[in-house]
């Protein structure tokens, strides 16, 4: 067997030695060492983690779709995604300017742009319906720009400074997720938002306490990994006990004040008799030719001079 796994095409070492490491090759591939614990367990760090970036590529795009789709945010809390995606940036760059292997947080690259789209989205598409005539296009522009300044501070400050921000990402992350959980636990219901986001990201934490302990070993990264983890399953819970409660929207058109709609209304009393159910509409108040409504119970006369 070895004398095959030996002389493999030049393009198969190249990839799992790209991947594994010259010696983990040597030793699981090459040799069939599988006693090697510690490349074994080196490999499988680097498996999940290559899974964790791909499957984060992919993570929030169901989130994206319902939104789209819809053309509704509801249920989505802006101030969960808005730190949210502050918390992921941080985490990438601190990762990418301490040359941490991308396997280790390259996930965060996709979500963090995924985060962008979904806090815009959530800009542009108001979760109440009676708001949504007013212009986005002042808050939507000053969010871009916003992100643009955060990304390009965040990759000249200082790496002790960018430390010091990951530290923050630890109650940063607590306060993400909470708007959100809040939300759901007022309506009854989680809206828009994704089962396939919230499962994917329990699973992503699990691996990635996994991936970070065995390749990085970072105590910052360990406790904002494990509270988020805590946090996702609160959502995962949320997401179990709501499922199929949803919330349907008010039925008033766009652009209707409540009072209007109120107004509309016509009130109508009924009542049972013999078996049958008789109901009786009352008319509406006449309009007078000034456009006001008569007044019930009031006689109206005309003045003669």
């Amino acid at each position: 067997m070895t004398s095959i796994t030996r002389n493999l095409p030049w393009f198969v070492k190249d990839l799992g030695v790209a991947i594994v490491g010259e010696k983990c090759y040597v030793s699981l591939v090459e040799n069939l060492h599988l006693q090697d614990v510690e490349c074994l367990k080196y490999s499988l760090s680097k498996g999940l983690g290559i899974g964790i970036v791909v499957g984060g590529s992919i993570m929030k795009v169901p989130q994206l779709l319902l939104i789209t789709s819809a053309k509704s945010a509801r249920g989505l809390s802006l101030s969960a995604y808005a730190l949210e995606s502050l918390a992921y940036a941080i985490t990438l760059a601190y990762s990418y300017r301490n040359n941490f292997p991308f396997s280790t947080y390259g996930e965060n690259f996709f979500l963090t742009i995924q985060n962008v789209l979904i806090t815009l989205l959530i800009i542009h598409y108001p979760s109440s319906r009676l708001t949504r005539t007013e212009s986005s296009g002042p808050k939507l522009a000053l969010a871009t720009l916003t992100t643009v300044v955060s990304g390009l501070a965040m990759s000249v400050v200082p790496l002790s400074t960018l430390a010091a921000l990951q530290v923050a990402t630890i109650p940063l992350s607590l306060f993400s997720k909470i708007p959100q959980i809040r939300q759901n636990q007022r309506s009854r219901s989680t809206g828009q938002l994704s089962a396939f986001a919230v499962i994917s990201q329990i699973a992503g934490c699990l691996a990635r306490l996994f991936t970070t302990s065995a390749e990085v070993g970072d105590p910052i990264l360990l406790a904002g990994f494990a509270l988020a983890l805590l946090l996702n399953c609160v959502l995962g819970l949320q997401m179990w006990v709501y499922w199929g409660k949803d919330v349907r929207e008010s039925s008033i058109p766009v652009g209707t004040r409540i009072e209007e709609a109120e107004e509309e209304k016509i009130p109508a009393a009924a009542w049972q008799e013999d078996g049958k159910v008789e109901v009786v509409i009352q008319p509406a108040s006449p309009i007078t030719s000034t456009g006001a409504r008569q007044q019930p119970g009031r006689k109206w006369a005309r003045k003669v001079d």
